[in-house]
Order: C-alpha cells, then structure tokens, then sequence
C-alpha cells in the first residue's frame, strides 16, 4: 500500500519546485514509510511513498516501460497481475520486475484507457505518457483507494492520495464549500466528488481522469457500475455452494503478499467468514486480531474468539477501556475533512494492534452492503409494504401530519418511537431511506443552519446525492436500490474512507474480499429474497457459512462497531462538548444558529433527548476548523504521539 502524488501542467512545460512535490510526499510518509521516490520532466512531477508488499527488492515507482516513456505512481494492489502478465507479454511487452505495478504500464500500452477494465483489485493510480503528452488517472470500482485532485488557478493540476498532499500547495482554494458543509451533516462525510474545499475533488468510484497539455480539465468518464438485474435462477443450494467457490477465489487473491499477512476478526458474520476461508487456504495459523470492550454492552470479543478456537489461530486481543476517547483531535488531522462515524476510534485501535503482527490485513469490509446486512434494510423493506398500500397523495398528509405531532422518544421502548416511522411514510422510498441513515434530518439541519448559510445554499440539500444515484440504479426493487445506493454512497464515503485512514496511519494494507467486483456483480443477479429474508438480512451469505461458523456467530443480533457517545457527552466529556459546540470557533464561521446549538447540548446533558450523534459530527466539524489552519504534520507523527 502507497501513498502518491504530483502535479501536471495542463498550459506548458513549466518546471516544478522539487521542495514542494517533496513536502507533499512528506506529508504522507503513514502511507508508505519503505521508499519515497520522484521523477522530474518538464510539466510533470510525480511523487510515491511506498509500503513494500510485493516483489519488495524491485517494485520502486515511480516505475517505467521498456523506453521510459510511460511512468506510473501507484496506490493499492491489481490481484489478477498474475494472470496479464504472460498476455501481455504475448503482445511483445518486456517485465524487468515482479511487481503488479509494471503491469499497469504495459496495460496502458497495450489497452489504453481500456486497460482499467482488464484490473481486478483495489487501486488508484497517475499514470504519465510522455509521447501522447498525456496524464491517466484511475480509481478502482468500489472506490476502496482514495484519490484527491484540484485544478489550480495557473493551470496546475495537482493530485494525491489524501487532502493533506494537496494542502501543501500554497494556491488551494481552501474556502469551504456550503453544499460539502449540507451533505456533512446529513450523512456524517462528504459525499463524492465533492471535498469540504471548494478547490478540490475526490475521483469517483470506477472512475478515469484522461488530461492532455493544451487541452481544458476534462469530466471524469466511468468505465463500470454494477447492475441489479436479480434474475439468476439458481437455487438457494446451487447459490450458497457457488458463494463459497466465489470467496475462496476472492480471499485466495488477496493472500498473495511477501510480508506478514493476516486478518481483523471481530466476531460479526463478514470478518468469521473471510477468516474462516483463509483458515481453509493456509497451512500456517492465521493470524488474527479482536478488539475487547470493557463495556458489555459493546464487546463482542467471545464470539471472535470462539472463531479464532475453531480455527486455531494465533489470535491477538486488546481490551480497549470505554473511555478511550483521547483520539479525538488526532482523527480531525487523520482524515482533514469532516468524518462523523464513531467507529473511527475502535477501528484505528485495531489497526494500530494488527500492525504488532502483520503488514497485510484482510477485513470483512462491504458484506453489509453487497449481502443486505443492515438492519435499516429490513426496517426499510417493512415500510415499502406500507408505502405500496397507499399512493403518495395520501401518505403524505395523513403521515405527515402524525409525523409532525407525535413526540420525539428516544427514551422509550423502540416499538413506541414511532415518529420516525411516520415520517418515513410519508416520503418516497429515496426520501424515506435518507431520511432514515441522516445523521440531523431535514427538520434539525433547517434548525442548526443559520438564515444567511441556509440561503447561502441557495435549496440545495443533500438528498440531491442519493436521488443522483437512484437515477442511475436501473431497479426499482426495494432492496436492490437502496443497495445500489449504499455501494455509491455510504460503502464510499463511510466505511472505506475510515477504513483507508485508519489502516495507513498504521502504514498498513487492509484487503477486502467482500468487495471483489465479480463478487459483486454475481450477487447483483441474485433475487432479493435470497438476501432479505422476512427479518433475517445476509440469509444466503449465513445458509453457505453453516457448516463453517457456530449458530450464535452466524444468528445473533448485528452489534457493530461502536463507542459509548451518549454516555461521554454527559460524563466524562460534559464540558469538552459545550466547549466544542458552544465556543468560538463554530461561532465564527456564520454557519450555525447558537439557539438550536445549545438546545442539543441542553438536551442531551439533561437526558431528555439523545443527540449524540448530533454533537458527535459537530465536535469533529469543530476539531476539522481547528487543525485545518494549522500546518499539516505527517500523521505518522500523530499515531506515535497518541
């Protein structure tokens, strides 16, 4: 796993200060602490930091063709490099390492911008053609690897694996942009392509960036999306025995590695099964990791090591104190954006204990997503029924108007917190979905906004993202398209954003063989009830893992990976809250209304309402103001700090 970075000059041939095209390498040492390397021309500069995984005595990048023509700087791993090689070598290409890095120079040769098409893997990649004056740029299909970009004001094009490496140039347009701001505090991050700056873009998932010198920044093009057809006639049997053949392949690609290797394991479904296939796979013990809760209500550590006994592996656990909350700031610079999911915690802590062991951790990452895992799938599924028994013109004022006079009870029994059901059911399914994941809904954002912010947005809101990818979903099966929409949204900005800084503030790989894109895509052509089954979600993904994974492994309830917040905003972090939300720094921005913010603290601290989540996103969005004056400093330096 790597870090890259450069800058292109999309007007001429102008020479790049090498001190700066360091210092944004530098600001990414996590990412790749075994080698920095450069190359200079005029017009281009790229950068790349590198954490060594395969072919370690040869694989420097940047790394060139036979002619040194082509150079590439490459972040992630193509798992199928194996099998190109000897067809590209059918077509006359020299290999001069044994690394899946030359393979993308030769693929470029051979297939052009085609060639994104032939990777099966996780990647983000710049890749320079000095004959066609041209600049390629990639991001894989699920957008496990990030890529970060800005067209500046003298024509520079500059991009990076994170939003530090494009901080360091001193002509960023750092002004924050209203609508990233909307979106944060809707879905807890900001959705791509936007960035919280207003000079910067993220690359979308399966994504290409093709720019020529001379030529205007062109639109990134998509070369894939994964299609819910759900007419697979397969029987459940016939599909279990497929899935398994399906995910030795996937896990059996991603234990290719010539540095230690080995798995997060924390007791749910996903991380069970991967570690229960590698088990399979290996001769040696699989080494495994869990994070223990001092908390009960948290803790899952006794199903991980039930799984970890069955196996044999050499399991590592590290019990992790309720109070662990000291990473706070450490995490407003670890992710230089707004980042509101509070399993950031835990997950950096796991990560920090795998990289005792291992180089290489394989997770169970994206089998929510791609299984319908999520209990919200089910609850989302029960409400369709109700919403198809009614057309909308009834719906809406009838459960509108119970929506808006059924009090809020976040105290109660959950079978009597009905006001969020109401709600729903008076909305569409897009509307009712992100209704249902929003983090402030619609109603609280109005609250929290400010007049002259909220007219600042001129109406546009962040439902705008999920009704964008709707469009495009191709279903309109209930489950089917709240899954698309969760692999285009939530899997991207959530989950594989956190998963991503937290493992390379380590300078560890983590590989997901749940997000396999042939994986993927077969499971696309399954029929919803072989995912969804009355309340039973990941039903064909547990049938297949029976024989393989205890019953109370497999069919106890989904805990997650999560921290006490309600309890530490009245507790032990009461006055850094109020500070947090109350103090100047979020005054001075004219974003909010300091009425409704005290209404949250209030309210909160008082027990009658439970905003954590709420105040949450708003201490991160307050530790991201704050650091994101001060000058950037290698998160490595952090992690050790912390």
């Amino acid at each position: 796993m790597c870090g890259i970075a450069g800058l292109f000059d999309l007007r001429g041939k102008r020479h790049f200060a090498p001190e700066l095209v360091r210092r944004m390498n530098d600001v990414q040492l996590h990412r790749g602490p075994d080698e920095g390397g450069y190359h200079f021309e005029p017009g281009v500069a790229l950068a790349h930091r590198r954490l060594a995984i395969i072919d370690i005595s040869t694989g420097q990048q940047p790394l060139f063709n036979e002619d040194g023509s082509v150079a590439v700087v490459f972040n992630g791993e193509i798992y199928n490099f194996q099998e190109l090689v000897p067809e590209l070598e059918a077509l006359g290409h020299v290999f001069h390492t044994r690394s899946d890095t030359e393979v993308i120079v030769h693929a470029w040769e051979a297939w052009g911008e085609d060639c994104v098409k032939r990777f099966r893997g996780m990647f983000a990649f710049a890749l320079w053609d000095r004959n066609r004056a041209t600049l390629f740029l990639a991001r894989d299909r699920l957008a496990v690897k990030p890529l970060f970009y800005a067209l500046l004001p003298d024509g520079t094009f500059a991009f990076g694996s994170e939003l530090k490496v494009l901080m360091q140039h001193p002509a960023l347009d750092r002004r924050i942009d209203p609508h990233a701001v909307e979106e944060y505090f809707a879905l807890g991050y900001v959705a791509e392509p936007r960035t919280i700056f207003a000079g910067a873009r993220k690359l979308g998932a399966a994504e290409t960036l093709c720019l020529r010198r001379g030529q205007p920044l062109p639109q990134p093009k998509s070369y894939w999306d994964v299609r819910f057809t759900l007419d697979n006639p397969v029987s459940a049997a016939d599909a279990a025995a497929e899935l398994i053949a399906r995910l030795r392949e996937s896990v059996r690609l991603r234990m290719i590695a010539e540095v230690p290797l080995g798995a997060f394991l924390s007791g749910g479904v996903d991380s069970s099964a991967v570690v229960a296939t590698m088990a399979g796979l290996s001769n040696e013990p699989v080494h495994t990791c869990s994070i223990a809760f001092d908390d009960p209500a948290f803790n899952e550590s006794e199903f991980a090591q039930k799984v970890a006994d069955r196996y044999r592996t050499d399991h590592l656990v590290e019990t992790v104190k309720s109070d662990d909350f000291d990473l706070i700031d450490s995490l407003a610079c670890l992710y230089d954006e707004p980042y509101a999911d509070s399993s950031a915690i835990p997950t950096w802590r796991v990560c920090q204990l795998a990289r005792r062991r291992v180089t290489v951790a394989l997770s169970g990452d994206g089998g929510d997503e791609s299984f319908g895992g999520y209990r919200r799938y089910r609850l989302h599924l029960m409400e369709e029924k109700m919403r198809g028994a009614l057309p909308l013109g009834l719906r809406q004022p009838m459960f509108g108007l119970l929506g808006r006079v059924y009090p809020k009870a976040d105290w109660a029994p959950r079978v009597f917190r009905a006001k969020t059901t109401f709600e729903a059911l008076a909305r569409d399914s897009v509307q009712a979905y992100f209704h249902s994941v929003s983090i402030l809904r619609d109603d609280m954002r109005r609250q929290l906004f400010s007049d002259g912010f909220r007219r600042e947005l001129g109406g546009y809101g962040a439902i705008d993202v999920f009704r964008r990818h709707a469009a495009t979903a191709g279903t309109d099966d209930p489950l089917a398209l709240i899954q698309y929409v969760d692999l285009k949204t939530y899997l991207v900005g959530d989950i594989n954003t956190k998963v991503d800084r937290a493992s390379m503030a380590h300078s560890l790989e983590v590989r997901e063989p749940l997000m396999d894109h042939p994986l993927v895509e077969w499971l696309a052509t399954l029929p919803s009830h072989l995912k969804v089954k009355g309340q039973e979600g990941k039903y064909l993904f547990k049938k297949a893992m029976e024989p393989l994974l205890p019953d109370d492994v497999l069919y106890r309830p989904k805990m997650g990976f999560s921290v006490p917040l309600a309890r530490w905003f009245r507790g032990p972090l009461r006055r850094r809250v109020r500070d947090a939300v109350l103090g100047d720094t979020l005054a001075a921005t004219g974003v909010f209304n300091a009425e409704y913010l005290r209404h949250l603290v209030d309210a909160h601290q008082s027990g009658a309402r439970d905003y954590s989540s709420p105040l949450w996103s708003l201490m991160m969005f307050e530790a991201f103001l704050r650091h994101s004056r001060l000058p950037s400093q290698p998160v490595r330096d952090l992690a050790e700090a912390v």
